[in-house]
């Protein structure tokens, strides 16, 4: 029953309903609360007149009309009742229940209890009334019968009346604000309970209220359950009793309005036969919403074995749950356990990558020692041999036989300018620094842990199917591969990404080259003259589908026969690459042309690497100032950028002045060789992968002997120059002419 008492509670005082009239949106209100919420409008707002409002003036001023609070006659699914029309919304306040109250036009006056009106002597209603209910903030102008306009609900009254008497044994006061007292007195005309503390201030025994019949409060609880129920009248006329209940309208009807109302051409049903009809109704609603109820309480029930199911098994006050199929299982503790396990396993491979790491980091540290002891150790050497050879010379020089120290004077001369050249340029440059230059990228893990987390479990969904390549998309230029795919037309799989996989281009396994959304991708530093085989699937959370389509796809040709040397047209074109030079090269002429702003030599890659065949390419000098000495030739893609090329062990270069040029690698120079470049001049590089060589040509002319052997991996062009040199790119040019590929072993220079 208690459930039930926000049902019986009226929705502005709180209280339990007194007097309840239904308004046209069938929620329900007190009498008295009615007549306290009701707004005066405007003259001019009324339906009934049609003059300005004159003196008239509201004591609030209206806002526009709330679209959301406004119930339609065709949105709410009834039609007007009584006359009345919709009308606009007003300042509103809470209720004790949470619903808005909308105040009176008027501050009423402060309430006089001793002062109670009589249910049957309402003061006037003034004109052009509205009230809006304060559920559904429907808002209604009253008509010319008031607040009567409304029928009363007498089933509610009952209702409440019952549930009053049997919640409550001993009867309260109906006064008291705070704790209702015990009642003492009922007044029979005022139908209320009173205290003693109340009688005296609110029901005085002088004035009209001295006539008020007051009795003890059981004999009033008795009369109040004996009073035979009053009979509901009709609205419309208050001397006749409902009879009837019009269908069309859904509210009973009298006799007086079939014959003279708007009811006269409606549907009519008996009052008890529609009483019966509806009272089934509602019982069949009961039913439905009863074993709805009952499937909650299961379902709550469910909810809390869920909670003991969850919860650990060492929660205190958890009982051991056992049924017909054994012990109930842990899964609470069985997740953490997994968890716990699945985090240990991570921590064992980070473990295992540290302790590999730390291993690189040893054998470069012995790399550096070896490298630098050697250095160290060769040094000495020489500086020994230098200055043997230098205070041999002093002892020559003091002596005084000018014959005997002609005769060994040029072969000292000789020895000498030997010994110095041998300390040319980058002999006392450090070929190692005492840097690491290894820095740890754990950005990329430190983000995948933040982003650990549990995979909700969905339902799963179909893997997708095979995609199908489109072939007049598919193509190949230089060493690059362009692949484009799509899914099937009536395929409606969702799919989360593709996986495109290549081969070795010698018909090995396949790898994947490309995961990601696209539907198209292009696959840079491929081998020239190769033959890929490429395929490509989908997948979603499901998993991973078919493959499509196995593509063969064919690489430019650069390799050379003999036989096709004289006819071979050139296929291998590339540039400088503008996104792995150093920021001081200076870019023109569609990135074929660069210099540099600084006075420090600067390296820049070509955009294409070689890894097989036979390729060569040209360097024109366009300036050439002050005698500088740029390098030529190829390197790594993380070679140094900021350092003569050589320098490091990533690149391997001549570099050449005006006179003479060197090799160098690893910061070590060799082959000294005479002749130089000036403005004009031509720089040739020719790479050859099937032997592993590489030599460099100095206008058409090939300078010094074969520069470097044992050539493997992926290498690209390279250069590195100062701001007083400026070079253009020449590529898909022919091997040079007295070059013959395919010699089992080259020799040593060629002329």
């Amino acid at each position: 029953m208690e459930e039930m008492e926000e049902e019986l509670k009226c929705p502005v005082c709180g209280s339990f309903f007194r007097e309840p009239i239904i308004l046209p949106c069938s929620h329900n209100i007190c009498l008295a609360c009615a007549r306290n919420i009701l707004v005066q409008t405007p003259d001019a707002e009324s339906p009934q007149s049609s003059r300005a409002s004159g003196s008239g003036v509201s004591d609030y001023d209206y806002l526009d009309l709330d679209k959301m609070s406004l119930y339609s006659e065709a949105d709410s699914g009834y039609g007007s009742y009584g006359g009345f029309a919709s009308a606009p919304t007003t300042p509103c306040q809470k209720s004790p229940n949470g619903v808005r109250v909308f105040p009176p036009a008027v501050p009423p006056p402060p309430p006089q209890h001793h002062l109670l009106p009589h249910p049957g002597s309402l003061l006037p209603i003034p004109r052009n009334s509205c009230i809006t209910c304060p559920q559904c903030h429907r808002s209604l102008i009253l008509d010319d019968r008031g607040l009567r306009g409304f029928p009363k609900n007498r089933v509610l009254e009952g209702v409440v009346d019952r549930y009053q008497q049997s919640k409550a044994a001993a009867l309260k006061c109906q006064l008291c604000e705070k704790s209702p007292k015990e009642a003492t007195v009922m007044c029979e005309q005022c139908d209320v309970f009173y205290c003693d503390p109340c009688r005296l201030r609110c029901h005085p025994p002088r004035g009209p209220l001295a006539k008020h019949r007051l009795v003890p409060p059981a004999q009033g609880r008795v009369s109040r359950r004996q009073s035979p129920r009053k009979t509901s009248t009709c609205t419309e006329h208050e001397l006749e009793n409902h009879s009837m209940y019009c269908v069309q309208c859904k509210m009973p009807v009298c006799y007086q309005c079939l014959e003279e109302g708007k009811h006269s051409t409606h549907e009519v049903k008996a009052l008890g036969a529609m009483w019966k009809l509806h009272k089934g109704q509602l019982s069949q609603a009961l039913n439905i919403l009863s074993d709805r109820a009952k499937e909650a309480k299961e379902f709550l029930v469910q909810l809390r074995n869920m909670v003991q199911h969850i919860q650990p098994a060492d929660a205190p006050g958890r009982p051991l749950v056992t049924s017909g199929w054994g012990t109930l299982q842990e899964n609470g503790v069985e997740f953490e356990a997994c968890l716990v396990a699945q985090c240990d396993a991570l921590i064992d491979a980070l473990n295992r990558r540290k302790a590999q790491l730390l291993s690189r980091v040893n054998k470069e540290h012995e790399h550096k020692l070896k490298v630098v002891r050697d250095q160290i150790a060769h040094c000495t050497v020489k500086l020994r041999q230098t200055t043997g050879l230098m205070e041999y010379c002093l002892e020559v020089i003091k002596e005084n036989d000018p014959s005997g120290f002609l005769q060994i004077s040029d072969a000292l001369i000789r020895r000498v300018h030997m010994t110095e050249s041998q300390w040319g340029k980058g002999t006392l440059t450090p070929r190692m620094t005492s840097d690491f230059d290894l820095t740890l990228d754990s950005g990329p893990l430190l983000q995948t842990i933040h982003q650990l987390d549990f995979v909700q479990m969905k339902v799963p969904s179909p893997v997708p199917a095979a995609p199908i390549l489109q072939l007049e998309e598919c193509c190949t230029q230089n060493n690059s591969a362009t692949l484009s795919w799509k899914q099937p037309p009536l395929s409606n799989v969702q799919v989360d990404g593709y996986i495109l996989e290549l081969d070795d281009g010698n018909g090995g396994q396949f790898r994947e080259v490309y995961v990601g959304k696209e539907t198209m991708c292009t696959v840079d530093g491929l081998h020239f003259n190769s033959t890929y085989k490429s395929r490509v699937k989908a997948f979603n959370t499901s998993g991973v589908g078919q493959y499509s389509k196995t593509l063969v796809m064919q690489t430019s040709e650069t390799g050379y026969t003999p036989c096709e040397l004289k006819n071979l047209a050139p296929v291998a074109w590339f540039t400088f690459d503008p996104s792995s030079a150093h920021p001081d090269i200076i870019f023109s002429n569609d990135n074929l042309t660069a210099t540099c702003n600084s006075y420090d030599d600067r390296v820049v890659l070509g955009n294409t690497g070689f890894s097989r065949g036979i390729h060569y390419w040209e360097l024109s000098v366009d300036r050439y100032d002050n005698h500088p000495d740029p390098a030529f030739g190829v390197a790594r893609v993380d070679a140094l950028k900021d350092v003569m090329l050589g320098k490091d062990d990533k690149a391997w270069a001549m570099y050449v002045d005006n006179n003479r040029s060197w090799f160098m690698h690893n910061n070590s120079h060799t082959n000294r060789t005479d002749g130089g470049i000036s403005k004009g001049a031509t720089v040739g590089v020719l790479l050859d992968l099937t032997r592993g060589t590489l030599m460099f040509l100095v206008n058409d002319e090939q300078q010094g002997p074969v520069a470097f052997e044992g050539m493997e991996g992926l290498f690209f062009p390279a250069i590195s120059l100062n701001r007083n040199v400026q070079v253009t790119l020449h590529t898909g040019l022919p091997i040079p002419e007295f070059y013959t590929p395919g010699d089992p072993q080259h020799p040593s220079s060629l002329c």
